[in-house]
C-alpha cells in the first residue's frame, strides 16, 4: 500500500466518528488519550488561536513569522480547502503521507481503550475532531517541532485543543457564529473562548467589541496573564495598495515595522498580520525584544492564505474566498472595493444550511452586479434556489446554476464581456476548495475561452 492510500485509510477512519459539526462540550476524552500517548502536546511550545474571523490567516502568518526566526514549526488549523493533510503543517508544508500513517499507528491502540471506557460511563465514543486533533499533536511531537501553532476547532474552553497550554492566547475579531453551541450573546460566546487564556500566559487580541474586551479583561486578570489589545498596545498604523498584496506598517508591542510586503489582498489582512505580529513578539522576547528586519520582512513576504481572496484566473479575474458567515462577508465586500479595481463584480455564491445565509446576501449582494447561485458539494448544502430567493428579496439579480462548474462558466463568460468586470466565488470554505481545485483542472490563468 501506498503512503497515500495508508494516509487515506486514516482519513477513512476519522469520518466513520461523529463529525464536526457534532459538538459535546469536552475536553477530557482528549485529554484521556493523550495521556495514554504521554501528553505530546507537552513537549513544544503553543500559540493557541480563537475567534471568529480571521484565525487561520493569522495562525498562518504567526507559523511564518516564526519559521522566519529558524524555528521548526506546526501549524493545526481547520477545516481544509482540498485534502485533509492541509489541516497538519509542519514546516510550511502540509504533512508527509507517513508521517500521518506513523503518527495514526501509534494511536490506534489506544483509541479503543478510551472507547470502551467511554461506553462504559455511557458517553460517547471519541470523534472526528477530537481524534484529529491528537493526530496533530502526535504528529507535531514525532516532527519534533519548536513551536505549535494551533487554531481552535469551535469556541475554546471545552475544545478538544484545550488540552494543550497555550504560551501565547491570540484573539482574532469575535462576532455572533455558532450561537446555538457557544451562547447567543457577544459576552457569552467571548466567556467559551477567553477558556483558551492559560496560567500566567501572554494574550494579545484584535480590537472587540466592548463586551468581549471586557470578558477577555477579566479572565487575565484571573489568570495572571498579560494581555494586549490592538488599537492599544500594537497596532496597524498604515497600509498602502501593492502589486499582489499591500505594504505595512505595524506598530509592535516591541518596535515598529515599516512598509512591509505582505502578498495578501484586503484590510482585515493588514489587521491580522498587526495581530501576528504581536503574537510572536509575546512569544519571542516576552513582548519587549523587537523582531529583526531581515526576519518580518521574510516572515510577512512568505504568509500565504488559501481560500481567502486568494486570485484563481485572468481575462477575466477570478478570486475566491470562503467567507462565510455575515462578518466575513462583510470583511470581502470591503475588500472587493478597497482592493481592486473593477466597475462590476459577479458573484458565484454557495452557501451551507446551517449558515446564516440571509446574513451573507445581504451584505455581498449589494457588491454584485449578478449573482450566480450555486450549490457547494456538501450534504449540508443550502440549495440554488434558497440562496437566489434571497438575492431577489433584497432587491438584486440572481440565476440559479445547478453544480459550481456551470456557475463559474456563467459568471466567467459574464466576466469576459467587459475589461471593468471580475468574477468573486464565496460563501463556503467548501465551496473554496472545488473552486481552487476547478480552477487548477480548467486551467483558469490562461483566460477564458470560450
Amino acid at each position: 500500500m501506498s503512503d497515500r492510500d495508508r494516509a487515506d485509510a486514516v482519513y477513512e477512519s476519522l469520518l466513520e466518528r461523529a463529525g464536526e459539526r457534532w459538538v459535546q462540550p469536552r475536553k477530557e476524552r482528549t485529554a484521556r488519550i493523550l495521556e495514554l500517548l504521554d501528553d505530546p502536546q507537552k513537549t513544544y511550545r503553543v500559540v493557541h488561536i480563537t475567534g471568529t474571523n480571521g484565525k487561520t490567516s493569522t495562525a498562518r502568518m504567526i507559523e511564518s513569522l516564526l519559521r522566519a526566526h529558524g524555528l521548526r514549526t506546526g501549524l493545526f488549523t481547520s477545516p481544509h480547502l482540498e485534502r485533509f493533510t492541509e489541516r497538519i503543517m509542519i514546516d510550511g508544508e502540509p504533512i508527509l503521507d507517513a508521517a500521518i500513517a506513523e503518527a495514526w499507528e501509534e494511536i490506534e491502540p489506544f483509541v479503543g481503550i478510551v472507547d470502551a471506557e467511554l461506553e462504559k460511563a455511557g458517553d460517547e465514543p471519541l470523534t472526528f475532531f477530537e481524534l484529529l486533533t491528537v493526530l496533530a499533536f502526535v504528529a507535531a511531537s514525532d516532527a519534533p517541532v519548536d513551536v505549535l501553532v494551533l487554531e481552535v476547532g469551535m469556541g475554546g474552553e471545552w475544545d478538544s485543543t484545550n488540552t494543550a497550554d497555550g504560551d501565547v492566547a491570540v484573539f482574532a475579531p469575535i462576532a455572533i457564529d455558532h450561537a446555538d453551541r457557544l451562547g447567543e450573546t457577544i459576552e457569552k460566546i467571548t466567556t467559551v473562548k477567553a477558556g483558551i487564556i492559560k496560567e500566567g500566559a501572554a494574550v494579545v487580541s484584535a480590537q472587540q467589541p466592548a463586551e468581549a474586551a471586557a470578558v477577555l479583561r477579566r479572565v487575565a486578570a484571573e489568570k495572571n496573564a498579560t494581555i494586549a489589545f490592538e488599537g492599544e498596545e500594537f497596532g496597524l498604523a498604515e497600509q498602502k495598495l501593492a502589486v499582489g498584496g499591500q505594504l505595512l506598517t505595524i506598530r509592535g508591542l516591541a518596535g515598529s515595522y515599516l512598509e512591509e510586503y505582505l502578498p495578501l489582498y484586503g484590510a482585515h489582512q493588514g489587521h491580522n498580520a498587526a495581530l501576528a505580529v504581536a503574537a510572536v513578539e509575546s512569544l519571542i522576547g516576552a513582548g519587549s525584544q523587537p523582531i529583526a528586519e531581515d526576519i518580518i520582512t521574510d516572515g510577512l513576504q512568505g504568509a500565504t492564505s488559501p481560500g481567502r481572496l486568494q486570485l484563481l484566473g485572468i481575462a477575466p479575474t477570478v478570486v475566491v474566498d470562503a467567507a462565510h458567515n455575515p462578518h466575513g462577508a462583510e470583511a470581502l465586500a470591503q475588500s472587493l472595493d478597497d482592493s481592486f479595481d473593477f466597475d462590476e463584480w459577479g458573484l458565484v455564491l454557495g452557501v451551507l444550511a446551517d449558515k446564516d445565509a440571509a446574513g451573507i446576501v445581504a451584505r455581498l449582494a449589494p457588491a454584485s452586479a449578478h449573482v450566480f447561485a450555486t450549490v457547494p458539494e456538501s450534504s449540508r448544502a443550502s440549495d440554488a434556489d434558497t440562496i437566489a430567493d434571497l438575492v431577489e428579496s433584497v432587491g438584486h439579480r440572481a440565476t440559479v446554476h445547478p453544480s459550481l462548474a456551470d456557475a463559474a462558466d456563467a459568471a466567467r463568460e459574464w466576466a469576459a464581456s467587459s475589461d471593468r468586470r471580475a468574477v468573486i466565488i464565496a460563501g463556503s470554505i467548501v465551496l473554496a476548495g472545488e473552486a481552487i481545485a476547478l480552477a487548477e483542472e480548467e486551467d483558469w490563468k490562461s483566460g477564458w475561452r470560450a
